[in-house]
């Protein structure tokens, strides 16, 4: 399979496989924007070139939109292949591209983000197993930080101390959320009118800088659910989804 590096002279004309839409859906034109911002900073988006969910996105780990702590290291953001292109091997072929790259770049090894089983919107921690990752750090409740280092003797990465702690938290919801996920340009203001209409306390707290996400309080930056303090979900929420966590809370 062709592979095609997103640039900022091709990033108008190429789709970005999450989003498939035209470049004026709110969701391709938030994480278009987002991506324009970071390819100045080392982000790169490789993808297949099909019309599909066949891509991954790094980044050097400092720049990360994560809390953790890992100089040194890339930080893959997501590594996604789904749909038809499942089961052909582009998944090596997309990780493989991103272990050459980061050791030409002088990097000490790979950091992404996982769980304790595998888990919607986070990487399966058994197909990183398998190609060598191991557990860095954990946070509650589910969170596994995975790392693949070029070294064995470097220091291992691990989550920053905002991720264990949130008695900070106000009272209510709290959505913490990034414009690096397209989905969420569409479904927080979905969850924040249903909210409003319930009368449910409800604050979407969006994450605009890397320095930012790096103190965030959960690993997942992207979309972070807290109810009263306490972490609810990281997946990103339909309404109808949303509907049976107010339910379950007698909301």
């Amino acid at each position: 399979m062709e592979l095609v590096k997103l640039t900022h002279d091709n990033i108008e004309q190429e789709h970005i496989c999450c989003a498939i839409s035209n470049n004026k859906d709110i969701q391709v034109v938030s994480k278009k924007n987002w991506l324009k911002d970071r390819l100045d900073e080392g982000l790169v988006f490789l993808k297949g070139n099909v019309r599909g969910k066949c891509f991954i996105e790094y980044i050097p780990a400092e720049s990360a939109w994560a809390p953790v702590e890992a100089d040194g290291y890339m930080y893959i953001d997501c590594l996604w292949v789904s749909g038809q292109f499942k089961g052909h091997g582009y998944s090596n072929l997309l990780l493989e591209q991103c272990i050459s790259d980061s050791r030409e770049k002088g990097r000490k090894g790979l950091v992404i983000l996982s769980s304790d089983k595998k888990r919607g919107f986070l990487s399966d921690p058994e197909y990183l197993k398998h190609k060598g990752f191991e557990t860095a750090d954990t946070a509650s409740p589910y969170f596994e930080l995975m790392y693949l280092p070029f070294d064995k003797n470097d220091e291992k990465p691990r989550f920053k101390n905002t991720v264990h702690s949130q008695e900070h938290l106000p009272e209510g919801f709290v959505l913490y959320y990034t414009n690096q996920c397209p989905f969420t340009a569409k479904y927080v203001p979905l969850l924040e009118n249903m909210a409003k209409v319930r009368k449910v306390p409800f604050q979407a707290v969006r994450i605009c800088s890397s320095k930012e996400a790096q103190n965030a309080p959960s690993p997942f930056t992207a979309f972070s659910l807290f109810y009263d303090g306490q972490f609810v979900t990281h997946e990103i929420l339909s309404e109808k989804k949303f509907e049976k966590i107010l339910a379950s809370k007698g909301l």
